[in-house]
């Protein structure tokens, strides 16, 4: 008789185990930070590459950075072809890992910008 409510006990316990780590995988994340970029309107956002070039002229080929100079990771981000070539790694460095720019992140804005700007196939404009 012991051993039935030990196996019965031991059933229930076991499923009640499994659900909660099933539901323990349920959760809802902010759409904006799993996926940087896809809210933003871009009707709404002046994503020239001469407002990316002021972005990456502040934030990005300064010194000790991405410029001719210093070149770090051996990208320099001084001309649009080199903003174009490296669009992927601004996206993935700047929105994704976010480990760029150190020490002063992108703004909202920024972030817009250059999210609308690599969206749209990085115009010359």
């Amino acid at each position: 008789m012991h051993s039935f409510y030990g196996s019965k006990l031991l059933k229930a316990l076991g499923v009640l185990a499994i659900i909660i780590v099933l539901a323990s995988g349920c959760y809802y994340d902010k759409a904006e930070l799993i996926y940087p970029g896809s809210t933003t309107d871009c009707s709404k956002v002046t994503a020239t590459y001469t407002a990316v070039k002021t972005i990456l002229a502040g934030k990005c080929n300064t010194a000790g950075c991405h410029n001719a100079t210093s070149a770090a990771g051996s990208v320099v981000l001084e001309t649009y072809d080199q903003a174009k070539a490296q669009a992927a790694r601004i996206k993935q460095r700047a929105f994704v890992d976010k480990t760029m720019p150190p020490g002063a992140p992108l703004t909202a804005p920024e972030i817009a910008v250059l999210t609308c700007w690599i969206n749209s196939n990085t115009p010359n404009n």
